[in-house]
Order: structure tokens, then C-alpha cells, then sequence
């Protein structure tokens, strides 16, 4: 199971939200670079962003840092928010995301989405399906959709998705624990077409601590996201380190 840290990004700054709440904001480090340098410190090899202002302009707008931290890492770099437009996702491969991920625009224009599974391929594009209450939740989480997450994702995944991650806003930055029984779910429902394979789950929203880290990977998850519990020192780089070597 991959760790994938999150740095999420406002006015360049790195912060976290709390259940998406942009009023509940806190910078953790003005220098979102520091950051990144310190999680390979450690072993780690991937990299979750969001552009925050980017989610809420409906267009990329934090693509100056991405470029930064691609320059000076050699992390893989997967980025999502705002990315509306071919125009949007161009500029993220451009500006060094390895791969790149699609909410909102997966609902309100799926053509589109569709479109940049075809051109770019599986291994490039991540379905965000973040949900509240098990319904998609877009816009930087300030709308709710009718849509159920696991119909959602196994739509999606006929139409070629490989990699899923998946949110449960309620438990966003709560630091009270994972969706287990959402993510078993997902995972004993959602099997591709082209294979016997489940969905590729990342998992995300409400880690708190190391324990919880096994048993999403022993649930089957192929990588999990990790935000607040690392700013808040309820996960250490150190737990992480250890984790990475043996797994």
C-alpha cells in the first residue's frame, strides 16, 4: 500500500481544512517546497496536492507550486482542484503532476472526463469520488450531488478508471478514523470489467493513527492519503519511514 502525505494549497501556503470548510482553515508551513523535501526525507515517494483556490476559481491556479516542489523532488505528484478545462489539466502535466485527479468535472462534464481517460490512459487520471452521506459531493465539497458513490464509481470504472480516491467529508480532518466499512465495500463491489481486479482505493479523509495504516492495507487498499494527522503529529515521519520498509 502506497503512503501518499497531502499537501493542500491556498495562496501558496501549505494548510488543511476541516470537513472542507475553507472558514475552519490553518497554515501549517508558508513554504510548501520545506514540506515536500521533508516527506522524501523520509522514504516516501508520493505526493497528494490540491489547489484549493484552484477548486474554488474552477480552473488551476496553484500551478507555480506543483512546478516547484516537481523541480525539487523527484516525488510523484498526483493534483487535483479546479481542473475544468484540457487547457487546466495541460498546464498540471506540464508543470510536473504524474498523474492527475477529476471530481467535479467527472459529474458535470463527463465528456470531457471521458475524454482525458481516452487520451492519456488509466494510469494517468484518478476518479475523486468524495462523497458525504455516501452522495458525490463537487465544488470543493460546497455541493451535493444525487449521485450514490459506489454506482458512481462503478460507471466510471467501465468507462476505463482504474484509480479511485475516495473521501468521506465527515471524516475530513476529524482525526476520529477512516470509512472502513465504506472502503469494504467499495472494494468487494467495485471490480473492473477487463479483469477480476477490484479498484484501485486510495483511501482518504479521517487517518489518526499509525494503527489504522495496516488495516487499510490489509483491507486491500492500494494507497492511502494522510493530511492533518501528519501536521498534527498523531503520525510521525519516523511511524511512516518504518511502515515503507516493511511493507
Amino acid at each position: 500500500m502506497r503512503i501518499i502525505p497531502a499537501i493542500d494549497i491556498i495562496n501558496g501556503q501549505c494548510v488543511r481544512l476541516t470537513k472542507g470548510d475553507y472558514d475552519t482553515k490553518k497554515v501549517y508551513n508558508e513554504n510548501p517546497i520545506e514540506v515536500a523535501k521533508a516527506f522524501e526525507d523520509s522514504g516516501i515517494k508520493y505526493l497528494h496536492v490540491v489547489d484549493l483556490d484552484g477548486a474554488k476559481a474552477s480552473h488551476i491556479i496553484n500551478y507555480k507550486v506543483l512546478e516547484a516542489i516537481a523541480t525539487k523532488t523527484n516525488l510523484k505528484i498526483d493534483f487535483g482542484g479546479g481542473l475544468k478545462s484540457n487547457e487546466d489539466l495541460k498546464i498540471a502535466f506540464n508543470s510536473g503532476a504524474n498523474q492527475i485527479t477529476g471530481g467535479s468535472i467527472a459529474v458535470k462534464n463527463p465528456e470531457i472526463f471521458q475524454n482525458w481517460i481516452s487520451t492519456y490512459g488509466s494510469e494517468k487520471i484518478i476518479l475523486g469520488a468524495d462523497c458525504y452521506q455516501e452522495k458525490i459531493a463537487i465544488s470543493g465539497w460546497q455541493e451535493e450531488s444525487d449521485l450514490e458513490v459506489i454506482p458512481f464509481i462503478k460507471d466510471y470504472m467501465k468507462k476505463g478508471i482504474d484509480y479511485v480516491i475516495c473521501t468521506d467529508i465527515s471524516k475530513d480532518g476529524m482525526l476520529k478514523g477512516p470509512s472502513f466499512e465504506l472502503y469494504k465495500r467499495i472494494l468487494s463491489e467495485c471490480h473492473s470489467e477487463r479483469s477480476e481486479e477490484s479498484i484501485k482505493l486510495i483511501a482518504s479523509g479521517g487517518i489518526s493513527k499509525y494503527d489504522e495504516l495496516p488495516q487499510l492495507r490489509d483491507m486491500g487498499c492500494e494507497g492511502v492519503i494522510i493530511g492533518k494527522a501528519i501536521y498534527e503529529n498523531r503520525i510521525s515521519l519516523k511511524e511512516i519511514e518504518q511502515f515503507i520498509i516493511n511493507n
